[in-house]
């Protein structure tokens, strides 16, 4: 899961492209960079590390330009590698760079297409590299000296055509403008808006509708799924269907836990969501621990607070902060080594005794996927004197892996996988386990926008939207992951540092 910006304005977008990435930094803390075009002459800068660090001031007066996209990454292989970051760049047909979010399914076959049929070489592991080319064939398929808006359309259809998978990307084409295209299940979210300035309109397109409202941007709707939106050096807005067979599918993990909660994804409040999604799993607290004993509701900081407001509210206990957390250190689930994970759980949160101390507490986490911190969060709370560690989790177990751009392909690694729920209490050390269940997150979600009429679920029930997702095909995922981790392994610490953090 990756962060994508791109912009047409009136004035230099060096600035807003960084300040939205910012915003966008929780889908990313990897790698970041920028690409700008200005006079026929393109400005990239890209690197390993957050925004801030990428970007020296240095670095931004060189990114001149009306026009650029941006991108920040985490690794869904596991390389940290600085030649991945991205926008990627190709210079024919009249120069293409592009900034991609998802995972493509079919990328190893793609990729021997475009070296055998194409003549084209692909330099990374990156299927981000691949989509990119992809489309730079399909517009030099034309054979035309100038396109218009059309001629990218129709590429953009021979896109979905090739590939499968999850993707939202934004794409930038020398002397003709910027591009924003979502895949045809529209898995991962993408979003575009305008703000009138006194040179006139100006256009964003992000992956969160945050970094549109942080600029001053008004949102004006999210992609759909297979749609592209273009608009030209010109500033002006051009919108195509370009796939047929199209069904909204949003990933409902953005709603548990990767998106800000203060974004609109396919018209549905991320933080409203998380909050039905506590009350949910109050009445399900209500109806099998009827008789429970629990004191007080304390949230794994930060996503999980929402929902916790609303647990404790509706169950009538009361409601604190127990933890203090370190700003200082990434997000744990996606660092490459089971050791480094263990070693900043602890440096990252920091109990307040006095909330534990001879209470019977209820822990509530957005989600458990290794289960590796849950447990030690759970010590955590024991040494601070809990007499009782209950632990909830406001998404259901869990158990399959995500192939659609989320870094967790390994079954064998998910605490769930193969477990039942008392395996996991007894797993994580807890005295109680409570789980979401599936109907409950998809109906808290879906209040926000009843027209959405399914989510991939995948990572929960191992229904894969795609419908192209075989046993061999996860099975070569895990053994790519294996080796991708055995390489940071090799690599040694200084990998490790770059990649303790989450993107």
């Amino acid at each position: 899961m990756c962060g994508v910006i791109g912009m047409v304005a009136r004035e230099p977008v060096n600035q807003a492209l960084y300040d939205g990435l910012t915003v966008l930094q929780h889908r990313g803390q990897d790698a970041a960079g920028i690409m700008t075009f200005d006079r026929g002459r393109l400005h990239l800068r890209k690197d390993n590390g957050l925004v801030r660090d990428v970007f020296s001031s240095q670095d931004m007066m060189q990114l001149q330009g009306n026009m650029g996209i941006g991108h920040c990454r985490y690794p869904t292989a596991g390389c940290a590698s600085a030649a991945e970051a991205q926008p990627f760049y190709v210079n024919s047909p009249y120069g293409i760079s592009i900034a991609h979010n998802g995972n493509l399914t079919n990328a190893e076959a793609i990729k021997r297409d475009l070296f055998l049929e194409d003549r084209r070489h692909i330099n990374t592991s990156s299927d981000s590299e691949i989509l990119l080319n992809v489309f730079a064939h399909q517009l030099a398929e034309l054979g035309k000296l100038r396109v218009d808006e059309s001629d990218i359309f129709n590429a953009v259809t021979g896109i979905h055509e090739r590939c499968h998978g999850g993707y939202a990307a934004v794409a930038m084409i020398n002397g003709y403008g910027v591009l924003g295209f979502r895949d045809r299940n529209g898995i991962r979210p993408l979003c575009f808006g305008s703000r009138e300035t006194p040179s006139g309109t100006e256009y964003m397109i992000a992956s969160e509708s945050v970094a549109l409202s942080v600029l001053g941007f008004r949102l004006i709707r999210d992609v759909a799924p297979g749609e592209a939106v273009f608009i030209d050096l010109e500033g002006r807005l051009h919108t195509r269907q370009c796939a047929s067979e199209t069904a909204l599918s949003p990933c409902i993990f953005e709603y548990v836990y990767l998106s800000r909660p203060d974004s609109m994804l396919d018209d549905i409040s991320v933080y409203k969501s998380r909050l039905r999604m506590g009350r949910t799993l109050a009445s399900k607290i209500k109806r099998e621990w009827a008789h429970h004993d629990i004191d007080v509701v304390i949230p794994i900081p930060d996503t999980s607070r929402t929902s916790a407001l609303d647990l404790a509210n509706d169950l009538n206990i009361r409601y604190r902060e127990g933890f203090i957390k370190n700003r200082y250190i990434g997000r744990t689930f996606i660092m490459p080594g089971q050791a480094v994970r263990k070693k900043s759980v602890r440096q990252k949160l920091n109990p307040i005794e006095l909330e534990f101390r001879g209470k019977n507490v209820l822990l509530l986490d957005d989600s458990i996927v290794r289960g590796t911190t849950s447990e030690q969060i759970i010590q955590m709370a024991r040494d601070a004197g809990a007499n009782k560690v209950f632990f909830a989790s406001a998404a259901p177990p869990v158990r399959y892996p995500n192939v659609y751009g989320i870094d967790m392909p390994a079954a064998r690694e998910l605490l769930a996988h193969g477990r039942s729920v008392e395996d996991i209490r007894q797993t994580i050390g807890a005295d109680g386990m409570i789980y979401q269940d599936l109907d409950d997150l998809v109906a808290a979600v879906r209040e926000g926008n009843s027209q959405v009429a399914h989510f991939d679920c995948s990572c929960f029930d191992g229904r894969y939207v795609t419908g192209d997702i075989s046993v061999d095909y996860l099975l070569q995922l895990e053994a790519q992951r294996g080796e991708a981790a055995r390489q940071v392994g090799q690599q040694g610490t200084a990998v490790n540092e770059l990649g303790m953090v989450r993107s």
